[in-house]
């Protein structure tokens, strides 16, 4: 049976990307900041997780994800609530926020990342787990494009004898590994649920977004998207009640050309005895066959990604 999950937790992911565009700018090139160094942003992991839980987990209601009328339009965000909850209620507007508020708890990816409302009646949540940039830690981080050909002919093309199909260009970064630094606190949305009566986050949640964490990616596998593929999870739970603040991990971790990825400086962290203490438990996913891991913390359970 499912119970209220309270503890805090710190962590990363490791998104791997060979010969693949992660997360594309609109210009379809993989993102990058003023210095050149490529990352990613926070909704695209989120992504890769609504979309794994939802597919993995048809029976959850997942709210913020694109769904398409019978004319094939996205559907507005009224529109949505209704297909989930029905119309809503005649109530006055304090009423209905709460109401509101009550029936997007129901929902997994709001329990988890929250969420802005503005429809019928507004709502801010602000999610439990919350998931930075991932900054591309690789020692190289080379993008490339090349050309690629359509087998339709361009409409607008003067000539109306020409014979030549559309050609295009796709860009592709040849190795990347994305670090997104994560942290949970499930108390962010206590006072909501206690005025709204909604749904906490509970164990069988956190179970849940763990495999979406440590599968989502690599099974999102789209064309530009092929080559991407989740790598690395670190997990660190606090033991309850406690108020400890770590550092996000992402700066703190590096890849070699190698292909190694360095934890040495977390684990120095975490080994402090003034923070070894306040740790419950642990956990470092990555597929041991496939990933090198040098300075894994001490007291660190080792899971496989497909656990």
């Amino acid at each position: 049976m499912a119970t209220a999950f309270t503890n805090r937790v710190f962590g990363c992911v490791v998104i791997k990307s060979v010969n693949s565009n992660y997360n594309a700018d609109f210009t379809h090139q993989p993102r990058t900041l003023p210095d050149g160094t490529v990352y990613a942003t926070d909704k695209a992991l989120k992504y890769t997780v609504r979309n794994y839980l939802k597919k993995a987990y048809p029976d959850e209601k997942v709210f913020y994800f694109k769904t398409f009328s019978a004319e094939l339009q996205p559907k507005t965000l009224d529109e949505n609530y209704e297909q989930y909850f029905g119309a809503y209620a005649k109530e006055k507007d304090a009423q209905l926020r709460r109401s509101v508020a009550k029936n997007l708890f129901e929902c997994i990816d709001v329990r988890l990342f929250g969420g802005t409302y503005a429809g019928k009646t507004n709502l801010s949540i602000h999610g439990p787990l919350q998931i930075t940039h991932g900054i591309n830690r690789y020692v190289e981080g080379i993008i490339y494009s090349e050309q690629i050909m359509s087998p339709f002919r361009n409409p607008g093309e003067k000539s109306a004898d020409s014979t030549m199909s559309t050609l295009g260009t796709q860009s592709k970064l040849s190795e990347g590994h994305y670090v997104h630094g994560l942290s949970l606190n499930p108390h962010n949305i206590s006072d909501l649920i206690e005025l709204s009566g909604g749904q906490t986050l509970n164990s069988d949640d956190i179970t849940k977004v763990k495999k979406a964490l440590t599968q989502g990616a690599t099974l999102y596998d789209s064309a530009a998207k092929s080559g991407t593929e989740n790598e690395l999870m670190l997990w660190v739970q606090l033991k309850p009640g406690s108020m400890l603040v770590l550092p996000s991990f992402v700066e703190l971790i590096s890849v070699d050309v190698d292909r190694i990825i360095h934890l040495e400086k977390v684990a120095e962290i975490l080994a402090r005895p003034a923070v070894s203490e306040q740790i419950e438990k642990i956990e470092l996913y990555y597929d041991s066959t496939a990933t090198n891991i040098s300075g894994a913390p001490a007291n660190a359970t080792i899971l496989e990604l497909t656990q």
